[in-house]
């Protein structure tokens, strides 16, 4: 795990310039300005945006605020989506900063969940650690957590937005616990992972996959998409907005790409790989 450190790091700081804009259909007492932010790609929107609800509530009565919600070229942004995982499923080609449109009346109930409180974002990832740790470690791990630990996890993600090795090391501090496993189990019992889709009216695939196949040898990126779409091209896979090789092997990616979720977040998109 040490060697693939600088890797780990990458992903942890990486991150996406924004520039928020006040929908044009809100009721402001002057002309609000846009309000820039470098994005964390691993952390959830709600977490990260309270500097920007407070930017614009400063031109806005509190009468004319609801609940606040984000869109971009007309599609509301899931929250419960990591940052990264929202900005390949729909910007990616975009130049940036990335234009995030900012909502505070006529929440599209249809599209998105209602985030009431920072507990609900709390709730929803400790779930995905949870659903990862049963598919790797049989729940082992986290059981073994204390509820301090749970909370750590989710304090560091939630400062990301700060560029600082600290948080990163404090939170890698309790990841590492989710992401290691004993030289006699020999990897993990399956790779927890999930696909997301941007053609397809299902949103994404998720299903049980093992890294080693029954003859003992190690998956690879390029198994996992053939046996999850048969119809993929070997170069449709994308992961946190680079192509990675279809040789590179899944259990490798799990342990240093997955890193804040413990699901590893890959996106089928039909485009072209670079040269």
């Amino acid at each position: 795990m040490a060697d693939d450190k600088d890797v780990l790091r990458d992903v942890w700081f990486g991150r996406i310039p924004t520039c928020f804009t006040l929908n044009q259909d809100e009721v402001t007492e002057r002309e609000a300005e846009p309000y820039y932010l470098l994005l964390p790609r691993v952390s959830y929107l709600t977490l990260v945006t309270d500097k920007v609800k407070k930017h614009f509530l400063k031109v806005m009565k509190a009468e004319d605020v609801e609940e606040m919600w984000f869109e971009y070229e007309g599609t509301p942004l899931k929250w419960h989506y990591p940052i990264g995982v929202l900005f390949d499923l729909h910007a990616s080609n975009t130049v940036l900063p990335w234009s995030i449109t900012v909502h505070f009346k006529n929440f599209p109930d249809r599209d998105l969940l209602h985030c009431p409180s920072s507990s609900i974002v709390e709730a929803h990832f400790m779930s995905s650690i949870k659903e990862a740790d049963a598919l790797k470690h049989k729940s082992q791990v986290v059981n073994d957590m204390q509820k301090k630990d749970h909370k750590q996890l989710y304090r560091e993600l939630g400062l990301n937005w700060y560029r600082s090795a600290d948080k990163f090391d404090q939170f890698w501090a309790m990841n590492r616990k989710l992401m290691e496993y004993s030289t006699e189990d020999g990897g993990f019992r399956y790779i927890p992972f999930r696909i997301y889709q941007t053609m397809s009216d299902r949103p994404f695939i998720q299903k049980l996959f093992r890294p080693v196949s029954p003859d003992g040898n190690v998956h690879t990126l390029g198994d996992l998409l053939k046996e999850m779409d048969p119809t993929a091209l070997p170069n449709d896979g994308v992961v946190f907005n680079i192509f990675p090789p279809v040789c590179l092997r899944r259990s490798f990616m799990s342990l240093t790409l997955s890193l804040c979720f413990s699901l590893l977040s890959s996106l089928f998109r039909r485009v072209s790989r670079p040269r």
